[in-house]
């Protein structure tokens, strides 16, 4: 997922761009934004983030101000869509990018509410009902290899709670099913993997509104 979403960075950056991550967390991609030169803020909903997000769903931003909008495994967890995707078509400046990444199957993980999963079709959808001409779409994780991943993070942790030797039993185990998901990705057909993938990462753009 990191390769796909360096690359769409790297499509958008331009000199001046500001990037806002809308539900930042601990911020595992500022680095990777900040390396192309875009100035980077964070907002989420408790910590010290750059920008408040209210109990509402609502952004402490002034309208049109960023010229990306970064969102990372954040869609699943979002109760009210409606409000989200209202939120980043407001504080994008017109033609503004949305660079966001969701699962298409994973285990559930509440942060602090899971709300959902998407097929390819249905994440496309949603993102154009919401306001934004997705650009491009790109597909993470094929079926075999994230039958494999999860199958081995419930081996990992039933291995941790083995005294002394469990963690390192855990973690050997881990990584050996890491290599075996990356033998089976590589031969998992890209039709298969295009709708039954672990994760998309779309590139989007801010529709116009009345033609302009």
């Amino acid at each position: 997922m990191r390769d796909e979403i360096a690359g769409f960075v790297g499509r958008v950056s331009r000199p001046g761009l500001v990037a806002l991550d809308f539900g930042c967390g601990d911020r595992p991609y500022q680095g990777l934004v900040e390396a192309e030169g875009i100035r980077y803020l964070g907002a989420d909903i408790d910590g010290t983030p750059d920008i408040a997000i209210g109990a509402d769903g609502t952004l402490d931003a002034p309208d049109a101000e960023y010229d990306l909008l970064l969102s990372f495994q954040v869609l699943e967890h979002v109760r009210d869509l409606d409000t989200y995707f209202a939120e980043a078509r407001r504080v994008l400046r017109p033609g503004g990018r949305l660079l966001l990444s969701t699962h298409g199957t994973w285990l559930y993980h509440p942060h602090p509410e899971d709300h959902r999963r998407w097929t390819r079709e249905g994440l496309l959808a949603e993102l154009t009902g919401h306001g934004f001409d997705v650009i491009e779409c790109r597909p993470v994780v094929g079926p075999m290899a994230w039958t494999t991943i999860i199958r081995s993070t419930g081996v990992a942790h039933f291995l941790r709670a083995i005294p002394a030797v469990g963690r390192g039993l855990a973690n050997l185990t881990t990584l050996a099913a890491n290599g075996r998901a990356r033998l089976e990705d590589a031969v998992t057909p890209a039709w298969i993997t295009a709708d039954n993938a672990c994760v998309y990462v779309t590139l989007s753009r801010l529709a116009p509104v009345d033609g302009r």
